[in-house]
């Protein structure tokens, strides 16, 4: 009789834990499907307003969207840019990078409120690494048009080199626009480095441009596979966002449902 009673007392046992576990996993997955926050960073050479096309497609879809102007200052400057948008978000939040903005990302990624990152054509850099070590650690394309700084520390993107350069799947008009409406970027947005790399604790995606001339395609790859991000390729220039918006918005929308 004991012996059976005992039976029966871990029978339960052993039911009440496949529930609870059953619970929890429910719970955990409801958790991450509710997430309706993305926060989108751009990068150097531009601005916000490029966003505009992923923006409307992720709102269209249900998400609050909220685009960082960073001031492009310092990482320092455009890091507290993006902490004060992420601290204003109510609940979980996904942070997105283009470019220079990875390096932002992976710093302000740190923040509470983000669940995931997403990095577009952009730099994951390590603690204590900066952008300009992978900006110099492969020969640069013939098109690729970034100045060195100018007598004031601000860099630049050759005007002649822009729409070829940065925007070579978009029209010159586009092009055009994206180049009178950049902001000038200071060299300590590209050597300060990275306190701590939020890639390390959170689910990372990475998206790698294979006709990038302003990053070298392999040196995305590097960064992503060292983050252990979810890697996506998808054909087009540097600015994928505004050229391929729905391929982009995709891995937004799988790394808010928590797909890797």
């Amino acid at each position: 009789m004991e012996t059976k009673s005992l039976k029966s007392c871990l029978n339960k046992y052993l039911v009440a834990v496949i529930i609870l576990s059953g619970s929890l996993f429910a719970f955990n997955n409801a958790a991450r499907a509710q997430v309706k926050n993305i926060v989108l960073v751009h990068g150097a050479f531009a601005d916000g307003s490029g966003f505009k096309a992923l923006y409307e497609i992720l709102t269209k879809k249900g998400y609050n969207v909220t685009v960082v102007q960073n001031p492009l200052t310092s990482l320092k400057d455009d890091v507290d840019a993006a902490n004060r948008i992420l601290d204003k978000q109510d609940g979980p939040t996904v942070l997105v990078g283009h470019s220079y903005g990875g390096t932002v990302i992976t710093e302000a990624g740190n923040n509470s409120k983000v669940v995931a990152l997403v990095y577009i054509a952009a730099f994951a850099p390590d603690k204590g690494e900066n952008t300009i070590k992978w900006v110099q650690s492969a020969p640069p394309a013939p098109e690729n048009g970034i100045l060195p700084p100018d007598d004031k520390g601000f860099v630049y993107y050759d005007k002649a080199k822009f729409h070829g350069g940065f925007a070579g799947d978009l029209s010159k008009t586009e092009a055009d626009f994206m180049f009178a409406s950049q902001g000038p970027t200071s060299v300590q947005c590209f050597i300060t480095p990275v306190a701590e790399a939020a890639w390390k604790t959170k689910p990372s995606y990475g998206i790698v441009a294979t006709e990038d001339k302003s990053i070298v395609p392999d040196v995305e790859r590097t960064m992503y596979k060292r983050a252990n991000a979810k890697i996506t390729e998808v054909k087009g220039s540097h600015v994928i966002f505004i050229s391929q918006p729905e391929a982009v918005a995709k891995v937004i929308i799988e790394a808010a449902n928590g797909v890797k």
